[in-house]
């Protein structure tokens, strides 16, 4: 039998700690090939290039059996350009990360590593966003591998539900507590409580940085949050189809006498 075709992607660029360590964990998993974004494009969310050239050079990082490639553009463009014009079949699986910080909550709405995963699901593809909870250029990866293993052979044995991916985000390892499993959970009522920083460049020209708190309302212990807060590794489904349901009935109620 032939082995798992596997798109690789990311939103913090092709060189990125994050995404080497994937590559080298689906290399055990089937054949490997990597589009990822040249650059960081963190916060992207699912923004597609369509006013600008779009550039995709392979290119050799470090030796290894996967075929790689550098896009210009970003997560979600990666995964259009792989799987429309680099690859021979549709990938049997694709994956997003490792994300540098948490895609927990409501961040998977501004994820570039999501949303790359959210366009594999999109394609009919079986597709897993993995974060870690720690920013660092330098962040160890080494404990959150035997998850990335788990959910990763899970997928290729049971498939995914259509119009469906996961959203798997891996606490960070701490001196005094190990990571304790899995939780499948929901995603958590939270936002951020955000401020812009009014400030003057060298030129006297103004600009704006953002900043903010990540405040969580909800209370719940089936939330990513909590899993994440007791130190599980969380797994939630996500779904590309955003449709408010509950308020189908109520909106035809007020508009079915127009």
């Amino acid at each position: 039998m032939k082995r798992p075709l596997i798109l690789v992607t990311n939103d913090d660029g092709i060189s990125a700690s994050g995404i080497r360590n994937l590559i080298r964990i689906m290399n055990d998993f089937g054949d490997v090939v990597v589009v990822a974004p040249d650059g960081p494009q963190s916060a992207m969310g699912h923004a597609i290039t369509i006013d600008s050239t779009l550039r995709c050079d392979k290119i050799v990082i470090y030796k290894g059996s996967q075929k790689e490639y550098a896009c210009s553009g970003t997560p979600v463009d990666c995964v259009k350009l792989a799987v429309n014009q680099l690859l021979e079949r549709k990938p049997d699986l694709c994956v997003s990360g490792i994300n540098h910080g948490s895609n927990s909550s409501i961040n998977v709405i501004y994820s570039g590593t999501m949303s790359a995963a959210v366009e594999g699901a999109l394609e009919g593809i079986p597709s897993i966003g993995f974060s870690l909870l720690d920013y660092a250029h330098d962040a160890d990866f080494s404990e959150s591998e035997i998850y990335i293993r788990k959910v990763t052979q899970s997928v290729l044995d049971n498939g995914m539900d259509t119009g469906v991916c996961l959203n798997v985000n891996i606490p960070k390892t701490k001196e005094d507590q190990a990571i304790k499993g899995v939780k499948v959970c929901r995603q958590a009522s939270a936002n951020w409580e955000e401020q812009f920083e009014k400030r003057v460049d060298p030129k006297g020209r103004t600009y704006y940085w953002l900043t903010g708190k990540f405040v969580n309302y909800d209370k719940g212990t089936d939330t990513d949050e909590w899993a994440l807060a007791n130190h599980y590794v969380s797994i939630v489904p996500v779904q590309f189809d955003i449709t408010a349901y509950p308020s189908i009935s109520s909106l035809n109620k007020i508009f079915s006498n127009e």
